[in-house]
Formats: C-alpha cells, structure tokens, sequence
C-alpha cells in the first residue's frame, strides 16, 4: 500500500483502510510521504483506523504552529514528533508490526531518499515538513523536508517487493480556477502543488490499481476540523473501487 502526501486530505487514507479491511484486505508493507507517512506509521504500529481517526481528532494546529528561533517565521513539529514517539515509544522502524518506507526531500542533494531505518518520529517529522513553512530536520549532516516536493506518492519505494500496488492518492490533479491563483499565496501554493502533481503522475503509473477519493480539492492542507468529512470520502472512494472490481482478489 502506497499513501500520498497531502496534508488534511491524507484522512481520506483512513476510510480507504477501513473499507479495504472490510473486505479483507490488508497490507504487507506501507510506503508513503507525508501525510501518508503520518497514516502509515499509525497504521504500521497496529492502530485500527477508529483508532486512527481519534488520534487525527486530538489535534490542535495551536500546538503544531509553535515559531521557533533560529529559523524566524518557521515551525518545528515538536509536537508531531512527540504523539509519534508515543505511538511508538521504541522510536524505530523495527518496532512497527508492518514493514514502512518513508519518503522524504534531501535539501543538500535536491534528492528523494527512501527511509527504512534509523529514528522513525525524525524521518517522519522530516516528510511532513512542508518548506517555508515548517522547520527542515537535520538527520545525520543533511536537511530533509516533505518528502512530497520529490516524491509524494512513493510506488518505486515497493516495486519488485508486493505481487500486487495499490496506491491511494488525494492530491488532486485538476484545474483550478483564476481566481484561486490571484495573489502572491495564491501562485506560490499552486506553484508547490504542481511541482507535487508532476512528480505524482509518473509512480500512478507504476501502481496495479489506484483509488482517488473525489472532492478532496474543497479541502485545504491544513482543515483538520473536516476529518469526518475527508474519511468518508476515501471510505467511499475504496468502496467503489471495490465494487466495480477495480481491486480484484488479493489472496
């Protein structure tokens, strides 16, 4: 299983879960890039995807958005590192109940780098670290951020290692209006989201079957008060493609 970056929107990976577990179906290793490493983390460690959706619940974005110097005007994700160890108190890779690859973007070699080790709570800190926003994370000599800006739906991370790829994406790929793009914030997210989109459509290819939940462009990055909204919707984008036999039999 393959999650995509996208901030709020990566709740939708939740109800993807919970409609594929329904109909049995559950994976043998997890990659994925921002958001979707944050899903994929609680997912490896062994939380059902209620328990999934309390966690995204509990939330505030008053205690992820906490300025911190030296770097004037960005965000550490102190707290995002915290509730990570909680979950996983080992703070290793090796201490999930499920294999997980994590994208994310190296600042010095301008490459994406597939993580399978090392401190899982900083690897994660460092995917979902969305530039000019977010604080980068120095791991080893090198900073990392969003593993999305290079890789947002990391496919190649899993192939030659699953029979079968099923890659869940909600970073719309559509137009958008003028009006969206009419301001300095306007041009500078759609220009991110587009570096997001090409980078994207490449591994879709890679992928045996896809599930895109509809809608998820009337959701902002940042609107985690919608959770049960964006659940719903990739609930219900997994059940269709269930239904219409898009996601034939695993076994």
């Amino acid at each position: 299983m393959v999650l995509s970056g996208g901030g709020a929107r990566g709740i939708a990976h939740i109800g993807a879960i919970q409609a594929l577990e329904e109909h049995g179906l559950y994976p043998d290793i997890i990659a994925g890039a921002s958001a979707g490493a944050i899903v994929g983390t609680l997912y490896a460690s062994g939380m059902s995807p209620r328990d999934m959706l309390d966690f995204v619940r509990e939330i505030s974005l008053f205690k992820i958005f906490k300025p911190e110097l030296p770097y004037a005007g960005l965000v550490k994700l102190t707290y995002l590192k915290d509730r990570v160890q909680e979950v996983v108190p080992a703070d290793t890779f090796q201490a999930l109940k499920c294999p997980l690859v994590v994208a994310a973007s190296n600042l010095n070699t301008g490459k994406s780098v597939l993580f399978e080790e090392g401190s899982l709570s900083k690897v994660v800190v460092a995917s979902s670290s969305i530039p000019l926003l977010f604080k980068p994370m120095r791991i080893g000599d090198h900073l990392y951020v969003d593993g999305g800006l290079l890789n947002n739906l990391p496919v190649d991370g899993l192939k030659g290692r699953a029979r079968h790829l099923v890659a869940i994406n909600v970073m719309p790929d559509e137009m958008v209006s003028t009006k969206s793009i009419n301001s300095v914030f306007g041009i500078a997210m759609r220009a991110f989201e587009l570096s997001i989109i090409a980078n994207t459509r490449p591994q879709l290819q890679q992928a045996d079957w896809v599930i895109q939940p509809h809608g998820m462009r009337e959701y902002t990055i940042f609107q985690l008060n919608k959770y049960q909204e964006i659940f719903d919707r990739g609930y219900a984008a997994a059940q269709q493609a269930l239904e219409k036999n898009i996601l034939p039999a695993m076994n």
